[in-house]
């Protein structure tokens, strides 16, 4: 998959087959287009293409609106995309002007004279443009006059996205992992750097890497300890433009990730911290991506940090019992 950030690095093609959204998540639903546009390609031996915005138009268009939760942040949403087959993947800044096009405006300078549209693959409730005017009959209007052809993504099928996306939220703030991971179609993920802690878990026998996630409207799933699968980089993988080269983990481990406020301990801030089964290293500014399994047990406050310290034995059992399945 080839990757471009911004619609300028993009030359348009010969025959590009299109899709615009912003796939957060990229679930069962978002994969059943991509493999809808990636099937219309090869049959008209053309190149597919996904147009997506970064930042959120959400973030841009309302900046004051503080409720956005993203379920990937872009370096994972190019990773899952990535594995899809996609051609051409366009990360491009959504800004005011580029929403303040009119939908003409819009069609001819991104769609045809950016992309080089053949075939557009959307939503029957896709709008865009100034005040977000356009639509799919400005499309199909349209589409005879610069020489592209409208396949219009049905209504059962954009409501269940929806519905996806809205279960996929609910079910991470729930902390039901199983049913999020199941619309997901592969595990919720968490990607941050390695920050220096205060060493409490080091001093009651099970030290932990605390996590800093980058991206601020990234979705944290509910207070408890999880069972998780955790991949080991190097650096942060950012997003370059060119060839997308998935980077390999240096190394894969298991463990548990706490996430809460350490209520035994002062409840003051919310952490997340991993402690890895069997592994001995230096995870300081290390890029973690932790990959959530199941979800053990609720946040909860002990008197002691010896009756913490047995809790998180039992948790320990718990996953590697977990994990034996």
């Amino acid at each position: 998959m080839k990757i471009y950030r911004s619609l300028e690095e993009f030359k348009p093609l010969d025959n590009a087959i299109v899709t615009i959204g912003t796939f957060d998540g990229v679930h069962i639903g978002h994969q059943k287009i991509l493999k809808q546009l990636i099937a219309c390609a090869k049959d008209c031996n053309g190149e597919s293409v996904l147009l997506t915005f970064f930042p959120h138009p959400r973030l841009i268009i309302n900046p004051d609106d503080e409720s956005l939760r993203l379920i990937n942040d872009i370096e994972e949403k190019t990773h899952q995309l990535a594995l899809s087959g996609l051609d051409h993947l366009i990360i491009t800044p959504f800004t005011r002007d580029f929403s303040n096009q009119n939908p003409e405006e819009y069609i001819r300078n991104v769609l045809v004279n950016n992309l080089g549209t053949k075939v557009i693959i959307i939503g029957y409730d896709h709008h865009f443009g100034k005040d977000r005017k356009g639509s799919i009959k400005d499309l199909k209007q349209m589409g005879p006059i610069f020489d592209f052809q409208v396949e219009e993504i049905p209504k059962q099928d954009i409501e269940h996205i929806a519905v996806s996306s809205t279960r996929i939220r609910e079910a991470l703030i729930k902390g039901d992992i199983d049913t999020a991971n199941k619309s997901l179609g592969y595990p919720f993920e968490l990607t941050g750097t390695v920050e220096k802690g205060d060493q409490i878990g080091r001093e009651i026998g099970f030290p932990t890497a605390n996590l800093h996630v980058h991206e601020g409207h990234k979705l944290i799933p509910a207070y408890g300890i999880y069972a998780v699968e955790v991949e080991i980089y190097p650096a942060v993988p950012h997003i370059k433009a060119g060839t997308y080269l998935d980077p390999k983990p240096e190394t894969v481990a298991y463990g548990q990730c706490y996430i809460g406020t350490r209520p035994t301990v002062d409840g003051m801030h919310r952490k997340i911290e991993v402690n890895l089964l069997d592994f001995e290293g230096d995870l300081y500014d290390r890029t973690l991506r932790i990959k959530f399994l199941k979800f053990i047990r609720h946040d909860e406050r002990f008197e002691t940090l010896e009756e913490l310290q047995a809790q998180i034995i039992r948790d320990e059992q718990d996953i590697r019992a977990y994990l034996k399945k």
